[in-house]
């Protein structure tokens, strides 16, 4: 690895040496200066972006609103001058001119931004060929939320599934899902997946909401031009250039968290960041950003019970009512068992009287758990630095190296919750780029800090302190004691736990403390010491690319190209990934290269634009994907079609995990893990199979089930036997006399009967239903894909109406979802299926069962559809109203419901935005409103209950928010001050199950910023 990335690294090192030697050419130079002001105020503008078209070079106004440019190009060449909030204009420098005073005008209509991410190449939003969204530095600044990462949430289609305060992942089109591994989030270009879980870490090592240009979003399939996994789309964040924008800026926020549920109800957040560019000349110039952020997150607070055992439900279960209680937020209470099983083996051992079996229920019983702000770390925090240093080579070529660190202590959902405490994660980019070109190599470096999985750590305290072998026992013997000396059954359950659960570690003493420090201390799975329940992750990722746009060599259209080749290095210490027979954790490799053209036909009217990708991951076979569009304009009105695929390689720990969480062991679907389970010679049933199963064999374990009824005939049957048999022996043996015999076994034969039945019934109905029983079948496991069509409009009506509609239609082969398969864990699984067998699926035999959950290819077709519109009006004296509304759902939802297949779509059908806000209401003051509503759905997730996400009872309410801003320009101290709130008068939401509620947060800021004007 460490050879191929030197090789890698030197090419790379020769090619910028060569381009430095290229940039020793001497031109002739053209010296132009002049000041900018605004056309309306006649007030100087200062931070005017002033650029060579077609080259990198260009500088910036100062504060006095003057500029100067030498540009190393004889006249003629093209000056554009830029600045957000105003029209851009470009002027012609001719012969002989030197100076040059400029009157910008602020802009009138709406639709004026210039994108990049839809095409890789720059044109007018109003006109990209699939749907963008993007944010600009005004909207950023004037956004209703605390954050800038907030704010995406009110982008047309977006939704987020908030996993703490920092902790965010965003989504479009369905399929929403924590830490979401179906969208791409770049960062000056780079992935900001953190390599080892393989997702967007949402902000919490991101970038400062002061060296952020523009926001940038494709909603849908965008792997034809950003390759695997941008299959649901795309989030684009660009960095200011300190050529651009220069001098100092700072902003401290800080404000206050309210949620009524969370154990200090109201605490506050401090926030503090800052940002210093200076370009040192025209050839050179750097920027360094910090940021600091700390706060006493939300906390995820559902207790609602999910076991679904014992006849409870979501909303009546409780720790009282149920002795198999599992909360959503309660963790080791998942460890549970059947009290009959442990009973009989309790008989076994002589540790309980046979006749104490008839005492014991057919019940589940689990241990007492914890609640998750007992062991979560809920003292967030985050630190991000950057710094980068940019350096014109020439006017055509400029050189960046740039790096991003960030620590962070935060916490988020998978099949477990997860504290990320002290999480760190860097990255470091070397590039160079001109108008028409790049080369561009990166690293990101996770380091997972003292992060540790919350579910995991409360089971080891559990076990540190009373293993289950000894808790269980204790408990069933207190049960039996207490129903023998009359207490009444749930009489009996509380005298049982309160015995068994004597001298339990409690929250907030040493024992706890120490116990906690001591679990999370060791790695998962844990080793002869105890349960571990810290998961290292120290993997890296390695990515060099480039793009080459061909317009000065191929004149009759425009043709971009572009390849990559990446590099994961896994390393967990054996903690999330699996092992080779080496005892060396996996590399995997990938490449991919792309092709696009446009033209423009009809009198320029409409441009048509195709494109073709090639992908290849070394597990997988090799993936093409295509796309074409059109785009016909006519004056502001633009019409488009665009159909394009996408495809997801399984992630790195969709291809090699192995993690054991509380509810199932997580393994990769490659080839070796099923050998390595042993689930090719011992195969594991369905979850739903096993439930439909268990409901039958529970049905046949009643009395009024014929099964019930012909069991205890025999098991009366063999207790006359016995009994027979027995006083047989006593009377040979002069214990009885022979006259007594008859009534001795007539009176014994009925006290075998329950012992006897409590073996024989289980079985029998085991015997009974096998048939419902059949293996899962393993298939290929491959790339998932996706054929997406979709037609669009985005026009402005009257210079004061923007409207962009768009629908699309979905349909995705080789889905990627995960199964759960539940394999019997004793040798009698080895053989097929038999009473046995099927005993050990259900939980109640004593060979025991494994649980397993994996990716798989699902063979079923999934169909989604969907549409958004949305509607920005300027109303007058500055007035803006708009909003947007967004619709997705599944078109063939009951055919796969009959396959028992969940897609975890996890999405609302409908969700709506609404905005009013003015700039500038009278001098330097203006505000914004934003109000969000999004209906019901269910979540499904490796998170949920495997019981409760079949049923689909893991529903996510409605809920609306009104997020509020009033800022003022403080002109004579440069600064902005900005006072606010979001959920303002709302009551707490949840985004996803298992996330925390989120209440209410006041914010007030104050930022400086040199340049303002």
């Amino acid at each position: 690895m460490k050879k191929i990335t030197l090789k890698i690294g030197t090419a790379v090192f020769m090619v910028l040496l060569l381009v430095s030697l290229q940039a020793s050419r001497v031109y002739a130079q053209t010296l132009i200066s002049g000041t900018v002001t605004d056309a309306d105020t006649k007030e100087t503008l200062v931070g005017v972006n002033i650029l060579v078209k077609g080259k990198v070079i260009g500088t910036i106004s100062d504060l006095s609103g003057n500029y100067s440019l030498s540009v190393n190009q004889e006249p003629p060449f093209t000056l554009v001058f830029s600045m957000v909030g105003y029209n851009a204009q470009e002027i012609e420098i001719t012969g002989g001119q030197s100076n040059l005073d400029v009157q910008l005008m602020e802009t009138a209509i709406m639709g004026q931004e210039v994108v990049v991410s839809a095409s890789r190449m720059e044109e007018s939003v109003l006109q990209s060929p699939v749907s963008v969204e993007k944010m600009d530095i005004i909207a950023i600044r004037d956004a209703p939320q605390a954050s800038f990462y907030d704010a995406i949430n009110n982008m047309k289609g977006v939704e987020m599934s908030t996993q703490s305060l920092l902790f965010k992942s965003f989504n479009t089109r369905g399929f929403n899902a924590n830490g979401n591994v179906r969208t791409v989030q770049l960062i000056d270009g780079m992935d900001n997946q953190a390599p080892g879980l393989n997702f967007s870490v949402g902000n919490i090592v991101g970038i400062s909401e002061l060296d952020l240009e523009s926001v940038e979003l494709l909603p849908g399939a965008s792997s034809a031009l950003y390759g695997p996994n941008a299959i649901n789309g795309i989030l684009l964040m660009n960095s200011k250039s300190p050529f651009q924008y220069q001098g100092l800026s700072a902003s401290v926020k800080t404000g206050i968290m309210s949620e009524e549920n969370r154990t200090s109800p109201t605490t506050g957040f401090y926030n503090f960041s800052a940002r210093y560019a200076k370009a040192i000349s025209d050839k050179v110039a750097f920027k360094i950003n910090m940021e600091y952020l700390t706060a006493d997150d939300w906390q995820a607070n559902d207790f609602r019970d999910q076991s679904l055992l014992n006849g409870s439900s979501i909303e009546t279960g409780t720790p009282e009512n149920n002795p198999a209680y599992n909360g959503v937020n309660i963790y080791g209470d998942e460890t549970n068992v059947n009290m009959l099983s442990v009973a009989q083996s309790m008989v076994q051992a002589g540790a309980l009287p046979s006749a104490a079996l008839g005492l014991i229920p057919n019940t589940a019983v689990s241990r007492t758990g914890y609640r998750e702000s007992d062991l979560a770390d809920y003292n967030t925090k985050s630190i991000k630095l950057n710094a980068a240093l940019h350096w014109k080579l020439n006017d055509n070529i400029e050189a960046i190296l740039q790096g991003n660190l960030g620590f962070g202590t935060t916490v988020y959902t998978g099949a477990d919750r997860y504290s990320l405490k002290d999480f760190q994660m860097g990255q470091y980019k070397a590039e160079l780029r001109a108008s028409n070109w790049y080369l561009r190599a990166y690293t990101t470096q996770e380091r997972s800090g003292d992060a540790f999985a919350v579910g995991t750590a409360a089971q080891g305290i559990n076990e540190a302190w009373k293993a289950s072998t000894q808790w269980f026992p204790e408990y069933v013997g207190a049960y039996a004691t207490a129903v023998g000396q009359g207490a009444d059954s749930n009489t009996a359950h509380g005298l049982a736990r309160q015995f068994a659960d004597q001298g339990r570690f409690m929250p907030g003493t040493s024992e706890f403390n120490n116990a906690l420090k001591d679990v999370t201390s060791r790695p998962i799975p844990g080793n002869e010491n105890g349960v571990g329940a810290r998961f290292v992750d120290r993997s890296n990722l390695y990515h060099f690319e480039g793009s080459y746009n061909l317009s000065e060599q191929i004149k009759f259209a425009e043709f971009v190209v572009g390849a990559n080749y990446r590099i994961y290095q896994l390393n967990s210490n054996g903690t999330i990934f699996a092992l080779d027979d080496d005892g060396d954790e996996f590399n995997i490799n990938e490449y991919g290269g792309y092709i696009q053209g446009s033209k423009k036909l009809f009198n320029d009217k409409f441009k048509l634009t195709a494109s073709a990708r090639y992908d290849k991951n070394e597990n997988f076979a090799g993936q093409w994907s295509p796309r074409i569009s059109g785009v016909f304009t006519e004056g502001n009105h633009n019409f488009r079609a665009s159909y394009q695929t996408g495809f997801r390689i399984p992630t790195n720990q969709d291809q090699y995990i192995d993690l054991n969480t509380p509810q199932a062991r997580l393994i990769g679907g490659l080839p070796f893990f099923r050998n390595r389970y042993n689930l090719n010679a011992n195969p594991g049933y369905t979850l739903a199979g096993v439930t439909n199963y268990g409901g039958a064999v529970s049905a046949d374990t009643q009395p009024d089930s014929p099964v019930y009824q012909q069991s205890i005939q025999e098991a009366t049957n063999i207790a006359i036997a016995q009994a027979t048999q027995y006083v047989t022996e006593q009377v040979q043996a002069g214990n009885i006399p022979p006259s007594e015999a008859p009534a001795a076994i007539a009176e014994l034969a009925p006290t075998l009967v329950p012992e006897i039945a409590a073996q024989l019934v289980p079985v029998n109905a085991a015997a009974a239903n096998l048939d419902q029983l059949q293996p899962y079948e393993m298939r290929e496991f491959k790339p998932e894909r996706v054929k997406s069509f979709e037609v669009g409009y985005k026009g402005i009506w009257g210079d004061k109406l923007l409207v962009d509609a768009y629908a699309y239609f979905n349909r995705f082969e080789n889905f990627n979802g995960s199964q759960v398969l539940i394999q019997d864990a004793s040798d009698a699984g080895l053989q097929g299926p038999n009473p046995l067998t099927g005993l050990n699926l259900i939980g109640v035999g004593p060979g025991g069962r494994n649980v397993f959950s994996m990716p798989v290819n699902r063979t079923e077709t999934i169909k989604s559809w969907g549409w958004a519109a949305s509607l920005d009006y300027k109303l007058p004296k500055g007035y803006t109203i708009g909003g947007n509304v967004s619709y997705n759902t599944l078109s063939n939802l009951d055919e796969l419901a009959e396959t028992g297949f969940q897609p975890s779509f996890n999405t609302p059908e409908y969700r709506y935005v609404l905005n009013f806000a003015n700039r500038e209401v009278i001098d330097n003051l203006g505000f914004a409103l934003a109000y969000r509503w999004q209906g019901e759905f269910a979540w499904q997730s490796s998170f949920v209950a495997p019981a409760v996400s079949s049923q689909q009872l893991s529903v996510i309410p409605a809920f609306g928010t009104l997020d509020a801003q009033v800022s003022y320009k403080l002109k004579s101290i440069k600064s902005i001050l900005k006072v606010g709130a979001s959920n303002l008068f709302g009551s707490g939401y949840t985004q996803a199950w298992g996330n925390p509620t989120v209440g209410t947060m006041y914010f007030v800021s104050l930022t400086f910023d040199e340049f303002l004007n």
